[in-house]
């Protein structure tokens, strides 16, 4: 396998096949407390998906220095250092964003997603690797909690991405708007890509099997 299919598949599978948040079931907090609309799940997608690729190639860069005894507290650090430059940035450029995601962008920190991905990969990897991984966690945590996002904010509240798409008749399921709503639509979106996933794994199976 070439260099060039080896990081294309690194990428597809953080998107697809290790989805964080349909997969591995990662993030699960922001996933439901901050996808009370399509733009703030691609908010928060985007600022995730910074701090993955920085995080990822800084660790990377230092795997070989940092003694296993600090190995976490150094990820720590290195994880931190990005998600305050994230926060500066929209907290400069994108207020309302910024004001709307609240407490949920220093709490990137602790997103088990960004410290999995330091650990189980960029400590592992090479630098172009790891950026790649981190690209294709990012992008599909992102892609995941703005589908959330955008299902809960259609249908709680008549809207996408603010712009009203069922009319003034429409009564809004306000529940799903509310945290009881984030658990169910995010149960829902879970269960139907899993289904989605076995099958076109069951598939590919069920085609190499008659191929050899």
């Amino acid at each position: 396998m070439s260099k060039k299919q080896s990081l294309s598949g690194v990428f597809f599978n953080g998107i697809l096949v290790e989805n964080p948040t349909f997969r591995l079931v990662l993030g699960t907090c922001p996933t439901i407390a901050v996808t009370t609309s399509a733009l703030n799940g691609i908010g928060m997608g985007l600022a995730a998906t910074f701090v993955l690729v920085g995080s990822n190639v800084v660790i990377s860069l230092l795997r070989n220095f940092i003694p296993d005894k600090v190995r976490i507290p150094a990820f720590v650090v290195v994880i931190c250092t990005f998600v305050t430059l994230i926060q500066m940035l929209m907290q400069a450029y994108v207020p309302s964003l910024y004001a709307s995601l609240g407490l949920f962008i220093p709490l990137i920190v602790v997103n088990c997603i960004i410290l999995a991905r330091a650990e189980a990969y960029a400590s592992k990897n090479g630098v172009a690797a790891s950026a790649v991984d981190g690209l294709g966690m990012g992008i599909g945590f992102t892609l995941a909690i703005t589908v959330i996002g955008a299902i809960r904010e259609l249908f709680g509240s008549g809207t996408l991405f603010g712009f009203n798409l069922l009319g003034a008749g429409y009564q809004p399921m306000l529940i799903l708007i509310l945290a009881p709503g984030g658990f169910i639509i995010y149960g829902l979106t879970l269960g139907v890509m899993n289904i989605i996933m076995n099958r076109a794994e069951a598939n590919k199976s069920a085609k190499e099997g008659v191929e050899a």
